[in-house]
């Protein structure tokens, strides 16, 4: 899996949740299309990708573990035992170390180095959404269920101030300069808070008719976007005058939100559509939408750094041809890549495994998924440095 046969781009990592499903799709943010599956731990809610782009790392809140994947092979190469159902995850900015949030009320700490848990600190009740400062020195975790915010400090990884809230908070976000944090208020009091991190008080508070759940900052600071849980929307925040500026319709239930590097597109996770909605920011509209695993919930920066995931090619980009697609239970895969197949598997929706065949000879194969279900599968051809994957639909 050294270079993929769709081009180079960012690359967005997107769990899906679903029972039977635990997988990690993998998205060219170029070309708005899923190139690749990844299995992980049980019920993947979290994701937060290195500063380098080199791992990502998946809280994976069924069975207590962080999967940790290598970018350029998109494999899990350890998996690390944490608290209880792990769900809010950030990677400090030199990437020496990761936080993740445990519905025991703590926070576990890993180092990266070891791949091994390095430390808890005690927070608030029921943690749930987290967010490194941008200068590593602090971390910040709304605690759902004792409505405050806990302050730890990276040193000495204790609580440093708790800041009290009047209902339950859930995402944040830091602002670039590190000034301001901002956290949602989904439940009775539906708002964003402001906190003024010199002081940790709350500075501002963002109102409108809304339900705001996970949030992220353009890369400039000057927007902040926050998605709508139970309205099917994202809003778009002023960060100079904490006003609302825009309110952009999305699929439904969306949970998750991320923001490219350039700050030209938004990425929404829709929880109920299985898809992602994407979202051009100087239109502020949906520009396209990607079909994706079932019941995806991702929270955290989910989007890596350019070129990261998708490697450059040293030859031409091959092409990957399914036909006919759509189809009736049986196609052909042919590809212009001057390598040969070496492994063919299939995907339901869910990322489970419905057809392998390795060990290909040929650069056309005929697939007979006749006695499938209707519906949309995923096929991922795999070569010496290469791999595709493509969708067909049975009718």
């Amino acid at each position: 899996m050294l270079a993929s046969m769709l081009g180079v781009a960012q690359t967005a990592y997107v769990s899906s949740t679903a029972s039977n499903s635990n997988n990690v799709y993998v998205i060219n943010v170029a070309t708005n299309t899923a190139f690749d599956i990844i299995p992980v731990g049980s019920m993947p809610q979290g994701v937060s990708v290195s500063p380098d782009g080199t791992k990502v790392y998946v809280s994976n809140s069924g069975d207590n573990t962080v999967s940790v994947i290598n970018t350029a092979t998109n494999t899990v190469t350890s998996t690390i035992i944490v608290g209880d159902s792990p769900h809010g995850i950030s990677v400090n900015p030199d990437g020496s170390k990761v936080y993740v949030t445990n519905s025991d009320s703590m926070v576990s700490v890993i180092n990266t180095l070891t791949n091994s848990l390095w430390a808890t600190i005690k927070v608030g009740f029921d943690p749930s959404g987290i967010a490194v400062s941008p200068d590593g020195t602090k971390v910040y975790v709304t605690n759902n269920g004792s409505n405050s915010v806990s302050v730890i400090n990276t040193l000495t990884n204790t609580v440093s101030a708790t800041i009290p809230f009047s209902s339950a908070p859930f995402g944040i976000a830091v602002s670039p300069d590190g000034s301001n944090a901002y956290v949602t208020l989904g439940s009775f009091n539906h708002s964003i808070k402001v906190i003024n991190t010199s002081t940790n008080t709350i500075s501002n508070t963002i109102l409108d008719n809304f339900s705001p759940w996970a949030i992220c900052i353009s890369p400039d600071g000057s927007k902040i976007y926050a998605v709508n849980y139970e309205i099917d929307s994202v809003i778009v925040v002023n960060a100079v005058t904490d006003t609302v500026s825009a309110t952009i319709p999305v699929d439904s239930n969306p949970n998750g939100i991320s923001i490219t590097q350039d700050g030209s597109k938004v990425y929404v996770i829709n929880e109920n559509n299985n898809s992602i909605s994407v979202i051009n920011t100087t239109t502020n509209t949906v520009s396209a939408t990607i079909p994706i695993g079932n019941q995806p919930i991702c929270m955290g920066n989910f989007i890596g750094p350019s070129n990261v995931g998708v490697p450059s090619l040293v030859n031409p980009t091959p092409t990957l041809t399914l036909y006919p697609n759509p189809s009736k239970g049986i196609f052909t895969i042919s590809t212009t890549s001057n390598q040969t197949p070496k492994d063919i598997i299939v995907y339901d929706v869910l990322g489970n495994i419905i057809y392998q065949q390795s060990n290909i000879k040929e650069t056309t194969v005929t697939i007979d998924l006749s006695t499938r279900a209707k519906g949309v599968y995923f096929v991922k051809v795999i070569g010496d440095t290469e791999v595709a994957l493509s969708k067909v639909v049975l009718e």
